[in-house]
């Protein structure tokens, strides 16, 4: 009877189009072009020409294009084959395809409240450490 709303498609940053802010929304983004900035969305989805430099916060992120930054995911991180990831990966499930670069590390664990984990660099997490 009652059924879960599906994320929508909120957001397009389209191929020829170049964005400097913080993306903030409930539904799904998709990049194909560039931005600089934060994005917290339900999804996100970075296409092949698409290029993130930020840190991302959603409940899952495939990228077939190029992300700098830090990313926290719920549920899942997909790095397609062509896919370029230069950060930090916080996710229950990470994927890889063949041919993908990934140049960070992965924390995988089960996050139960996501939204108060601080994303820190490598850096900074060591120094926390000591």
């Amino acid at each position: 009877m009652f059924r879960k709303k599906e994320p929508s498609l909120e957001v397009i940053i389209g191929s020829e189009s170049s964005v400097t802010g913080d993306i903030i929304t409930k539904g799904v983004v998709r990049i194909d072009g560039d931005i600089t900035g934060n994005t917290d969305a339900d999804w996100l989805i970075v296409g092949a020409t698409g290029m993130v430099k930020g840190n991302v916060v959603s409940r899952g992120v495939l990228i077939d294009g190029r992300m700098e930054g830090n990313i926290k995911s719920k549920e899942i991180v997909e790095i397609k084959s062509k896919g370029i990831v230069e950060g930090d990966i916080f996710t229950t499930r990470l994927i890889i395809s063949d041919g993908a670069i990934f140049d960070g590390h992965s924390y995988m664990q089960k996050v139960t409240n996501i939204d108060n984990k601080d994303v820190l660099s490598f850096e900074q997490k060591i120094k926390k450490s000591l």
